[in-house]
């Protein structure tokens, strides 16, 4: 799988798995809800500073949304 892919699938399970909404998550990480669903299907990549971004609203360290899940 494509690093953009796996890491899209990572930030929405587990956006998913914290029960928030795009539109909860974009206000947290300070971002738009539609760049959030782009990253989120891989039509876009994000930059060290964005995906730095989403770990903190997700509160993880940003290596996790590399690794393989599942």
């Amino acid at each position: 799988m494509k690093l953009r892919k796996q890491v899209g699938l990572n930030i929405r399970n587990l956006r998913n798995s914290r029960g928030l909404s795009q539109e909860q998550f974009a206000l947290a990480a300070d971002l738009d809800r539609s760049y959030i669903s782009e990253i989120e299907l891989a039509k876009f990549s994000a930059s060290i500073d964005v995906l730095e971004r989403i770990a903190h609203a997700l509160d993880i360290a940003p290596k996790e949304l590399f690794n393989e899940r599942g």
